[in-house]
């Protein structure tokens, strides 16, 4: 299930959360910086975001992750090339989402707690317009 929708107003801005957001083909989120290219979108699980700081004896807020999606009950590793539907969106998984530098901005040791099992979540395209809502079903397309 999609847990919370994030929208990053400018590079190295503050992310916007949002109960719904419109995508558009080959573009990305609307108002979020990042438009085009293969990192159109970028989705984390809430079960690792929450393991990581059980281990990091931490409670920072999920958003600075800065990922726009977070989603429950689903696992992501290993899912390059696969096609996940977000309600109504479907996302074509370009690759793991690395984590950088400023997640130990945000807290030490956080980007460490990424690096194993694509904890740092994922990144893709955008294959049609339409809507993703907070409480969206969350699947595998088959193709």
């Amino acid at each position: 299930m999609v847990k919370a929708i994030w929208i990053k107003t400018a590079r190295r801005g503050a992310m916007k959360a949002s109960s719904r957001v419109r995508c558009i083909t080959d573009a990305g989120l609307e108002g979020n910086a990042n438009q085009g290219g293969k990192r159109q979108i970028t989705i984390i699980e809430e079960e690792n975001w929450q393991a990581m700081m059980d281990e990091l004896g931490a409670d920072l807020a999920p958003w600075q992750r800065r990922a726009n999606v977070m989603v429950s009950g689903f696992p992501l590793k290993e899912s390059k090339g696969r096609v996940l539907q977000l309600g109504e969106i479907s996302i074509r998984i370009e690759g793991e989402t690395r984590p950088c530098e400023r997640m130990d901005e945000a807290l030490p040791g956080l980007r460490e707690a990424m690096k194993p099992e694509w904890r740092g979540g994922v990144y893709g395209r955008i294959l049609n317009d339409g809507t993703i809502k907070v409480g969206d079903t969350v699947r595998w397309r088959e193709e």
